[in-house]
């Protein structure tokens, strides 16, 4: 059965026959094996049929994402289809440099072993597979496939479950349009995820919750299977005393109101200067009537939460905080609409503080210092995703070199990750890995290191072949060893060499840096000679 929006006829969700999976899996295996996509050319190709994939089928994925999260056109554009893309463009611009072969850095390989050839030479890692999330459909998973294009991978993209419309779009978009033995899209959910599973893969790229993430990981180790995660994360925002605090506001609330806040990046709770909590709340407000003048609920921009089981989520965790909400709070089952709700709380402990939003709710927390804001940080989640700092220039300095996260924001809402040309990714429980421009290309490749050795060459190899000479041994590590310019305790000795460097460093270039080092040289002459005279 099918449905119908206009003239978007969109086939009713269908997983794929769990015991079709191996053979599914064996064909992209197979593929990579042939070396198909090892060619440039053939990579290029296919990153320009997803090209216009996405773009021929602009209608069905617009009305696809409404129909699955409410998305706004304007919004599917800018966040999901465009995104795409560009990221399609951007790799075929840059293919060429990134999968050419390269030297060693500079100081790699010593002088002695310079003619050895040695080279970085890029690889795809082979064939992938690709699981996307709920929140962002189209982008999250169509933006790794580009990476394993870009690499020479073959792959098999599982979109989510959670998002029927979408997930059957690119599955009929991906098949009709890409190399049917090289990419092909599984839909299902848990059985037919963990069928997935059961094969071996050259790399699992997964986007989703820590808790999955953590049952992904576990199930790649057992066959030695390489993981990218993409996480989430209770990530924090400051804002103390010194902030702007009316953009502190506006821009944090427009994190909350992107996607219904349904964004891995975007803050679970914000730790402000008790001080200033009253003036805060209330710049939150004015900027909530500049976004929706009409009430959010009116309002054609804003998205709904994915699903029943989330709404409830959400619901439960703004019926169990202690706090008092300070802005929003509207909830209407029916439509799975939630307003973009602000608490203010007193506890680490409450439910608000507890559990990762994934919506537009979020918590606000007083402190009364900026070490006490970032003990707190580090206590609630010590590697969130991202991380927002709304200070001084010393304040938000003092901010990243207390904490850690995967990326951060100053004075913003996760910018960070609004470029699609940028590395983005976790650490620790926030995600392993990073994607996204080169980072696409890097993620799904393998940098394998080759040495060509030339058969006149062998003379100067004489050393490692028995019987051992240690006459020669010695010649060599001479050659070889580098003396430290430190002592037992860590300290910089300074020896001649770098007296020797001072000296030709002084003054800079012509007559007058000439005249100041003959002026330190001849100083120092005199002054041995008067030490000798003296002696």
């Amino acid at each position: 059965m099918a449905y119908s929006v206009g003239k978007v006829t969109i086939p009713e969700f269908e997983s794929t026959a769990v015991d079709l999976i191996p053979a599914i899996a064996s064909n992209v295996r197979a593929t990579f094996r042939t070396n198909k996509s090892k060619n440039l050319e053939w990579r290029r190709v296919q990153l320009r049929k997803l090209y216009w994939a996405v773009e021929d089928y602009k209608d069905e994925l617009l009305t696809a994402l409404m129909n699955d999260l409410h998305k706004s056109t304007y919004e599917a554009l800018l966040t999901e289809l465009e995104w795409v893309k560009n990221d399609c463009l951007f790799m075929i611009k840059n293919l060429e440099k990134f999968a050419k072969e390269e030297k060693m850095p500079k100081g790699a390989v010593p002088a002695t072993f310079s003619l050895m050839g040695f080279r970085q030479r890029k690889e795809p890692l082979g064939a992938v597979l690709i699981i996307g999330p709920y929140n962002y459909p189209v982008q999250l998973l169509l933006a790794p496939l580009v990476g394993a294009i870009g690499a020479g991978c073959t792959a098999v993209i599982k979109p989510s479950e959670l998002t029927p419309s979408c997930a059957m779009v690119m599955k009929e978009m991906i098949e009709k349009r890409m190399d049917p033995n090289g990419f092909a899209v599984v839909n299902g959910a848990i059985p037919e995820t963990n069928a997935l599973m059961n094969e071996k893969w050259d790399k699992v790229f997964f986007t989703g919750s820590a808790q999955v993430g953590a049952i992904i990981a576990k199930k790649a180790a057992e066959t030695l299977t390489p993981v990218c995660l993409e996480l989430g994360g209770k990530n924090p925002a400051f804002v103390t005393k010194n902030a702007n605090l009316a953009m502190a506001a506006k821009r944090l609330l427009w994190g909350k109101t992107m996607n219904a806040g349904q964004v891995c990046m975007s803050q679970n709770y914000v730790l402000v200067d008790r001080e200033v909590v009253p003036t805060f709340i209330e710049f939150l407000k004015i900027a909530y009537k500049e976004m929706f003048p009409n009430g959010a609920k009116a309002s054609p921009d804003l998205a709904r939460i994915v699903n029943k089981r989330h709404f409830a989520r959400l619901k439960k965790m703004l019926d169990d905080t202690k706090g008092k909400i300070v802005m929003g709070g509207e909830l209407d089952e029916s439509e799975l609409y939630i307003e973009p709700t602000a608490v203010l709380v007193d506890s680490t402990d409450d439910s608000m503080m507890q559990e990762e939003s994934f919506g537009p709710i979020f918590s606000i927390y007083p402190v009364f210092t900026l070490d006490q804001a970032i003990a707190i940080a580090n206590s609630v989640h010590r590697t969130p995703l991202s991380l927002y700092a709304f200070g001084s220039k010393a304040e938000n300095k003092k901010i990243l070199d207390s904490t850690i996260s995967g990326g951060a924001s100053i004075n913003d809402s996760f910018q960070h990750g609004s470029l699609n040309t940028v590395p983005f990714g976790g650490v620790g429980d926030s995600g392993w890995g990073a994607y996204r421009g080169k980072a696409s290309f890097d993620c799904f490749t393998h940098v394998r290191v080759l040495a060509e050795t030339p058969y006149w060459a062998d003379f100067l190899l004489r050393i490692r072949y028995m019987p051992f000479d240690w006459k020669r041994f010695n010649t060599f590590r001479k050659m070889t060893t580098q003396k430290p310019d430190f002592d037992r305790n860590g300290v910089v000795t300074k020896g001649l060499g770098y007296w020797v460097s001072l000296v030709l460093g002084l003054g800079g270039k012509g007559l007058k840096g000439a005249l100041a080092r003959w002026f330190v040289v001849l100083a120092g002459y005199y002054t041995l000679e008067l030490y000798k005279a003296r002696k």
